[in-house]
């Protein structure tokens, strides 16, 4: 199993109220330029969230949300710095009720 690290917010506060699109893009060039794999994703209603460890984060995000994911606590730490107003945490899958890191909720 591996930990993943997240950061999630509202879709209207992280896509439309904050310059977040800048921010991913700085990091993905940053990331190409030092030759370091993309270990973080942005995931649209992210699917871990519905499980029933999950409830109580779910509970406190405004719905639709968003997560940037990453198996890079700095990163994340790093985002939380950046952004004020989301939620942090951590979670292990691939498990029994989180089978897909990286799944999200949208059609």
């Amino acid at each position: 199993m591996q930990t993943y690290h997240y950061v999630l917010a509202s879709q209207k506060f992280l896509l439309e109220e904050e310059p977040f699109e800048e921010v991913l893009k700085e990091r993905k060039r940053h990331y190409h330029e030092t030759e370091k794999e993309i270990d973080f994703w942005q995931v649209k209603q992210p699917a871990f969230l519905e499980a029933p460890e999950m409830a109580e984060v779910k509970a406190k995000c405004p719905q639709p949300s968003v997560a940037v994911i990453s198996t890079n606590p700095q990163f994340i730490t790093w985002l939380k710095l950046r952004l004020e107003y989301v939620l942090t945490g951590q979670f292990q899958a691939p498990s029994g009720t989180i089978p897909d890191p990286l799944a999200s909720q949208e059609s």
